[in-house]
């Protein structure tokens, strides 16, 4: 399974773990169709949408683990 950092390009996490989008949509992160998360890093997408980089990795990690 994928191990998410701040340099994680969203559509890997994504394509690696489908599941995860919940995860995105959580932190009002609902557009992961669109032009910008095809290469947008976690960190931007979080910057961008006011999200505490660091704790939403955190999470994300423990999320994508638990999946198997």
């Amino acid at each position: 399974m994928i191990e998410v950092n701040k340099d994680t390009i969203i559509a890997d996490i994504i394509e690696e773990a489908p599941q995860a989008f919940v995860m995105f949509q959580a932190i009002g992160m609902h557009c992961m169709g669109c032009a910008m998360a095809s290469g947008e890093t976690v960190e931007e997408a979080c910057e961008v949408h006011g999200v505490n980089a660091d704790e939403f990795i955190k999470s994300l990690n423990a999320f994508i683990a638990q999946l198997g």
